[in-house]
């Protein structure tokens, strides 16, 4: 999953630091006691605008944007957006304009480059005024005559623009889009903010937290979800974990991004994209504690599924310093904890793996399998992934 979205909250951070326009605001963790957090909010400023911070697309169409807010508002302003699920919001001063001056900004990137966006119309109504939108495509970071175009015909500064430019590139931004903001001699204004990020830059750049991504779905994260989470904050390897249907047929244990992106899209391929149960992956070399830990919690997953036949599917592509005996031996103990369960919801195991100590790995993997008739089948590397992924979809037919 190499694009995560950030949270509007540490967006704006981030941009207010380049921009050096000091941002005011107040993330709210629904999960932590309110009062507390409440105490840092200045009583002086007289109205707040409190909105949920979750990726939710149209927030003020759908009622999770309060304006107006007074200081003593805010607790019920708070807990009537948590109470529809939401756990995390901001509270920001109301910052008084009209909509006439609202702009928007964005800049993107693909496999042809960058491009800048700009429109005079911004605001929640962008998507209906596509044509006011002007585009330039820079070729590289110095594109100094385009750079310099587009911050003419945007109003803002050749400066603003170039710095955000340089962020995007040094802090591996795919996506950024400030909508609307307020423009004021050449300088920006945030009202909302938007940045996608590449997570595979996380190392070079900043020291991202789970707190710092949001999700696209507004559906609260599972116990197990958290589990990884947590589990990825704390280890050198790395951890994902997605439920993508409670009660699907079918579940991945996978091992790379790679080979993990090319199972679940086989399975997709194959018409069963509607009952994958998950996407996510382990990989970095973890032990055997963690991949147990990984591997229990998408077991507490697939049994709590209500789908009247299910298979685990076990796969990666062949490590390369990843030991699969290790792992593997985390798995197994995973395994057998809900062994009993498993035999009587009839699921089996498919496994396809390769790398260090493969041989092992599999051999013990199998012979727990086929001693407690969980064996579907059990291959090497030496089976291509999609045919591996081929033969346990057929169990579900």
């Amino acid at each position: 999953m190499p694009r995560q979205k950030l949270s509007e909250y540490r967006a704006k951070k981030i941009l207010a630091e380049v921009l050096e326009n000091p941002y005011q605001g107040w993330q709210i963790d629904a999960e932590k006691p309110l009062a507390s957090q409440l105490t840092i909010v200045p009583s002086e400023i007289s109205t707040f605008v409190v909105k949920v911070d979750e990726a939710v697309k149209g927030r003020f169409k759908k009622g999770l944007v309060l304006l107006n807010i007074s200081h003593d508002g805010l607790a019920e302003a708070v807990q009537n957006l948590t109470s529809k699920g939401y756990n995390w919001l901001i509270i920001e001063p109301v910052i008084e304009h009209n909509e006439e001056e609202e702009r928007y900004f964005s800049l993107t990137m693909d496999r042809r480059g960058k491009t800048l966006s700009f429109s005079p119309k911004g605001g929640v109504e962008i998507e209906n005024n596509q044509d006011s939108i002007s585009h330039v495509k820079i070729q590289g970071d110095e594109d100094s005559s385009a750079i310099a175009a587009f911050a003419e015909q945007s109003g803002l500064e050749l400066s603003v623009v170039q710095r955000l430019i340089d962020l995007f590139t040094k802090d591996y931004f795919s996506f950024l889009e400030i909508n609307p903001f307020l423009l004021d001699g050449g300088k920006l204004t945030l009202l909302d903010a938007a940045i996608e990020v590449d997570d595979a830059g996380a190392f070079f750049v900043r020291d991202w937290a789970s707190e710092d991504f949001r999700r696209h779905s507004n559906v609260a994260l599972t116990k197990q979800e958290k589990t990884v989470l947590e589990l990825d904050e704390n280890s050198p390897a790395s951890f994902k974990l997605s439920v993508l249907e409670p009660n699907g047929s079918i579940f991945l244990l996978l091992s790379g991004g790679g080979a993990s992106v090319v199972i679940a899209d086989e399975v997709y391929n194959q018409g069963f994209g509607e009952r994958l149960g998950n996407y996510g992956e382990y990989s970095g070399n973890p032990n055997t504690e963690e991949t147990y830990i990984y591997t229990k919690g998408l077991l507490e997953l697939l049994l709590a599924s209500d789908a009247p036949k299910k298979v685990l599917f076990i796969g990666g592509a062949v490590a390369n310093f990843t030991d699969v005996a290790k792992t593997f031996s985390g798995v197994i103990q995973a395994i057998k904890e809900v062994m009993d369960e498993l035999k009587q919801q009839g699921v089996k195991v498919f496994v396809r793996r390769g790398g260090p100590n493969q041989e092992v790995g599999l051999a013990k993997i199998e012979a727990v399998l086929k001693e407690n008739g969980l064996l579907g089948a059990v291959h090497g590397p030496d089976i291509p992934l999609t045919r591996a992924v081929a033969e346990a979809l057929e169990e579900l037919k």
